[in-house]
C-alpha cells in the first residue's frame, strides 16, 4: 500500500495522509513545532526531526506527497514571512532527505479544481463531507490547516 501526504506548510500547518488507492484519510495532524525563543519573544517553528519522524512510517515505495505554494500575503510582515518560507522549505527538505517525490500546487488550483467555498470554513466544510467517520479532526476552527491538508492530499489524487 502506498500514501499520498498532504502538506499545508507552516508552523501552523499541518500534515494529512491518505491511502493512495482508496483515499482513506489515514492519519491527520498538526504540523510538528517547537516553541523557541527569538530576541526574548516565543515563536513556534517547524520540528524537521519531529516531522521526519511521523512521516517515517509511510514511507513506502509509491508514496508520494504534495505541498501548498503559498507566497507572500498583503500585510504579513517581513519576519513572519521569513520564518513561513523557512517552514515552507523545511517540509520540502524533508520530503527530500526521505526521499519522498513531492509537487507543489497553488491554494487557487487546488481549492478551484476541488470547488471549494470561499473561507477557511469552506475547506472544513468539504474535509467533513469527503471523511465524515475523521469530522472530529476538522471541528475546530482553527484545524482549518487539518483539512487543507487533507484535501491537498485528495487533490493530487483525484487530478493524477
Amino acid at each position: 500500500m502506498s500514501f499520498i501526504i498532504g502538506i499545508d506548510p507552516g508552523a501552523n500547518g499541518a500534515v494529512a495522509i491518505l491511502e493512495a488507492g482508496t483515499g482513506k484519510l489515514v492519519q491527520v495532524f498538526d504540523m510538528p513545532s517547537v516553541d523557541i525563543s527569538v530576541a526574548g519573544r516565543s515563536k513556534r517553528r517547524v520540528a524537521p526531526y519531529l516531522l521526519a519522524e511521523e512521516l517515517r512510517l509511510f514511507n513506502v515505495d509509491g508514496t508520494r506527497a504534495i505541498v501548498e505554494n503559498v507566497n507572500a500575503m498583503p500585510g504579513q510582515g517581513v519576519s513572519s514571512m521569513f520564518a513561513f518560507g523557512v517552514a515552507f522549505g523545511l517540509a520540502f527538505g524533508v520530503l527530500a532527505g526521505m526521499r519522498i517525490p513531492a509537487e507543489l500546487v497553488t491554494p487557487a488550483k487546488w481549492k478551484r479544481d476541488l470547488n471549494v467555498n470561499r473561507g477557511k470554513d469552506g475547506s472544513r466544510l468539504l474535509a467533513m463531507t469527503l471523511w465524515p467517520d475523521q469530522a472530529k479532526e476538522f471541528k475546530r476552527v482553527r484545524d482549518d490547516g487539518r483539512a487543507e491538508a487533507a484535501l491537498i492530499g485528495h487533490w493530487l489524487r483525484v487530478s493524477a
